[in-house]
């Protein structure tokens, strides 16, 4: 997840991350912290926990106080343990994926209780600096939303004999400008957020805001920004050329003609694009079939880039009712088959842990590999249904994990001038870069009973029972008394009278 230290540093490693809405690669191009649509949450403890499973329950039901809500769901049932993916770069020592736990909930919904905890983790809140920007019903109202918190140890000397904790929180949103802006790109702090910058975090050393002002044509005019920037950087961010405004908050100039920073980014003629190349790199997912019994899990994989050819690390979890068929996986590219050289597979167990296929693909370059692996749905029991089981259950999207090529070769003295770049964008050399990436969460229709039955039973029933029982109890219960006849009174004495006088029988 991050990039190489300078020295190594030990185990120890938290990621807590939760998102709401799919990050949509094509458009966007490649997403600059990746996140799935959901919360997940992956731990590497270090080698003196005796109890993992322990330790990780524990730490799940913490942060489910302070950050996410859903997080102390997380069982055995979603819980894997991977075998290749997910090892933090530079962690030399955690050889051992014991001790490694990874676990991710789809359903999860990010809202304005997992935002106030998040801000409170910040140094000044959202009192001062950058974090006045973050005004929940602005960035609730937006196309992407993720935040997340990660934790690591960092060694402080190459014996690692001093250590310390690194806190990282990141916060990524997408607005769609041309859609609310009446198909105009422009945009400002005022008009996203609804408020500006006024000053720095007292308690900062270094406050910058970046403003992507890259143009794919050789036009500089292009863009508008507004106040000029003090200074302009040009950087490699994932195998293309960017240049970013630079604004320095602890810059006392910045704020000499007004009291406030307002970026506003104007486009002087209509553009159909903003600039975004074609990402090398990017997947899709779906469920196929028809029925409630059988189905088939398709994953499409592409390789943009002309001419290089490079691996990726797939992980698919499947939920344990969804039960896998092993043996009908297959792996096509370019009409041929591709065979995996690595390959991990863990079969599901009812009502325990989850299916977990881990595979190492080559893909070939300009090229779409296809893999498919059929699974039949299971009947659960009536208490295992969610509350509304007709909208179907969700499945955990796949994670991507591969060094793409890179067509621009980086600077190392861009790393050490510019450590922020260097590590929101990891590169190992100059002619790669790590990406992972997360594809779409599946929504599966299983085999669901009529829940209004039971209630049309139990009426019935109860009815029947009334009926019949009640019946029954009073004939049983219920004391006869035989009536001897009563004479006539007064009046019929007269009517008998009468009638006799007439003729007519008495009554």
């Amino acid at each position: 997840m991050w990039p190489p230290p300078s020295s190594s540093a030990p185990a120890g490693t938290r990621t807590c991350s939760a998102g709401a809405g799919f990050w949509r690669t094509r458009s966007w191009g490649q997403p600059y912290l990746q996140a799935p649509a959901g919360a997940e949450l992956w731990v590497w403890f270090q080698d003196t926990v005796s109890d993992v499973d322990k330790a990780w329950n524990d730490l799940s039901n913490i942060l489910s106080g302070i950050f996410c809500a859903s997080l102390n769901f997380i069982d055995s049932t979603n819980t894997i343990i991977p075998t290749a993916s997910f090892k933090p770069l530079g962690l030399v020592n955690v050889t051992d994926h014991r001790f490694l736990r990874y676990a991710i909930l789809p359903r999860e919904v990010v809202c304005t209780e997992n935002l106030t905890p998040w801000k409170k983790l910040l140094p000044c809140s959202s009192k001062a600096g950058l974090a006045v920007l973050l005004k929940a019903e602005r960035l609730f109202h937006s196309s992407y939303h993720s935040q997340a918190v990660h934790i690591r140890p960092i060694c402080r000397d190459k014996s690692c004999l001093s250590l310390s904790w690194e806190l990282r929180q990141i916060l990524t949103v997408v607005f769609d400008s041309f859609a609310s802006a009446q198909g105009k790109k422009d945009w400002s702090f005022l008009k996203i957020f609804s408020r500006t910058l006024t000053e720095a975090c007292p308690l900062a050393s270094q406050s910058k805001v970046y403003v992507d002002i890259s143009s794919k044509t050789e036009e500089q005019e292009l863009l508008d920004v507004s106040p000029a920037p003090l200074s302009v950087y040009e950087a490699s961010v994932q195998g293309d050329r960017r240049t970013y405004a630079v604004y320095d908050l602890l810059n006392p100039a910045l704020f000499n003609t007004s009291r406030n920073l307002n970026v506003l980014l104007k486009w002087k003629r209509p553009q159909d694009n903003l600039g975004l190349a074609v990402p090398v790199l990017h997947a899709q997912r779906y469920v196929s079939g028809y029925g409630l019994q059988t189905g088939e899990i398709s994953t499409l994989v592409y390789n943009t880039h002309p001419y290089r050819a490079f691996p990726v690390l797939l992980l698919e979890t499947v939920p344990w009712y969804l039960r896998l068929y092993i043996h009908t996986l297959t792996i096509i590219t370019k009409g041929k088959e591709n065979k995996p050289s690595y390959i991990h597979y863990q079969p599901a167990q009812d009502r325990k842990r989850p299916h977990l296929l881990e595979m190492l693909i080559q893909l070939p370059a300009n090229s779409v590999t296809k893999i498919n692996i059929q699974f039949e749905r299971a009947l659960l029991k009536w208490t295992e249904y969610t509350p509304d089981p007709n909208h179907g259950f969700y499945v955990s999207p796949s994670v991507l994990s591969a060094l793409v090529p890179s067509t621009i070769a980086i600077k190392e003295e861009d790393e050490e001038i510019k450590p922020l770049f260097a590590s929101l964008f990891p590169s190992f050399d100059g002619s790669s870069y790590f990406v992972r990436l997360y594809t779409e969460p599946l929504l599966v229709n299983l085999p669901t009973p009529d829940f209004s039955m039971p209630y049309n039973v139990i009426c019935l029933t109860c009815t029947v029972v009334a009926v019949c029982y009640g019946s029954f109890y009073n004939l049983l219960t219920r004391t006869f008394h035989v009536e001897e006849p009563k004479r006539g009174g007064l009046a019929k004495r007269l009517a008998n009278i009468i009638r006799k006088m007439r003729g007519v029988p008495p009554l």
